[in-house]
């Protein structure tokens, strides 16, 4: 394992001091899986984690490399990545994708594998938070993917700290941290890491957000701004989200029947647009829509803006988005429910 990586003097290591700060929010844990890749980034999250852990009433930790089989090397690289764990007293495991490879989207359909089996590793420990070594820098490329894909606040305010993710609590706590303070970290350590060849591959897009970073900071929008306007987005989309759960609630009427959930939509049409928007994203994840449909906010805003016409004028109106129906009366009552056998659309909310 061993690679280049440039030094910068302005980013110095990060400390134990640190360290104990960026993992206050773990230490409740009972035990932590950490995804291992053999990058720099997470090589210096497993030693600041394994030294973070050997204090009293810390949380076990246990390591995982997922080898993809996408190179020749891969296994060679994945076995290195075990020596060096085992060098820092941690239990680690291997675990190998050997499902047949897709010819396109395959930096989705890897990451989806991922965390399908590291979601499978962290069952088999017993229920573990996964830990993962996302930085500034993957904040900010996250967030000009998204803003470049169209998406609304909620996809602005970039990657979260902590989610749900296959069922398991998945913790970022290096969203902050610029990559070359841990660069720096790994260095300082003298401890071997591994470059993959793909980071540099521009038939990803994620790559070729990469590239353009160094431009957009001598414009004054490097990772650091990206990553800052990411936490107010984040922020805002709190406040609206929480302001449409009470809406949501306050709005809804009894169901007649069959499962179906109902809204006074004459009165919703009374908040913000934006508010309407997450009001019935919402309702139509309570309801059970297609949440593994790729995200469009433009449809549910398509479909958001049928219904206000339909209720201005008067007129019934019944459109179908998210795998649901959405009925909307002559008495501007909203009614939601599954749409039956043939599904189409989105899910709207994460956009």
């Amino acid at each position: 394992m061993s690679a280049v990586f440039q030094s910068f003097p302005d980013h110095p290591p990060l400390g134990g001091r640190e360290a104990v700060a960026l993992f206050a929010g773990l230490a409740g844990e009972a035990r932590l899986l950490v995804a291992v890749s053999g990058g720099p980034d997470s090589v210096a999250l497993l030693a600041l984690l394994a030294e973070w852990a050997r204090e009293t009433s810390r949380p076990a930790l246990h390591a995982a490399t997922v080898d993809h089989g996408l190179r020749p090397e891969s296994g060679e690289e994945a076995a290195g990545v075990a020596a060096l764990v085992a060098r820092l007293g941690v239990q680690h495991s291997i675990l190998r994708w050997d499902d047949p490879k897709p010819t396109t989207g395959l930096q989705e359909r890897a990451r989806a594998a991922r965390y399908a089996l590291l979601a499978q590793e962290a069952q088999r420990l017993g229920g573990a938070v996964l830990v993962t070594a996302h930085t500034q820098d993957d904040q900010a490329e996250t967030l000009l993917m998204r803003l470049a894909r169209g998406s609304g606040p909620a996809g602005l305010a970039g990657m979260r700290e902590r989610i749900e993710k296959n069922g398991m609590p998945l913790a970022r706590p290096f969203l902050g941290v610029p990559k070359a303070r841990l660069v720096a970290t790994v260095q300082a350590r003298g401890l071997p890491f591994v470059a993959d060849p793909s980071n540099g591959d521009r038939r990803f897009e994620r790559v070729r957000w990469r590239m353009l970073m160094p431009t957009l900071a001598d414009a004054g929008l490097g990772a650091e701004r990206l990553a800052f306007f990411a936490r107010r987005m984040a922020r805002l989309d709190e406040a609206v989200a929480r302001r449409a759960q009470v809406l949501l609630a306050e709005l809804r009427l009894p169901a007649l029947g069959a499962p179906v959930l109902r809204l006074r939509f004459d009165a919703l049409l009374a908040e913000p647009e934006e508010i309407v928007l997450r009001v019935v994203a919402q309702a139509l994840q309570e309801i059970g829509g297609d949440a593994g449909a790729a995200t469009r906010l433009e449809r549910l805003e398509a479909c958001v803006d049928a219904l206000r016409g339909a209720a201005l004028a008067g007129a019934p109106i019944a459109r179908t988005l998210s795998g649901c129906i959405l009925a909307l009366g002559p008495d501007a009552v909203l009614a939601l429910r599954r749409e039956g056998p043939r599904r189409r659309g989105v899910h709207p909310a994460a956009s």
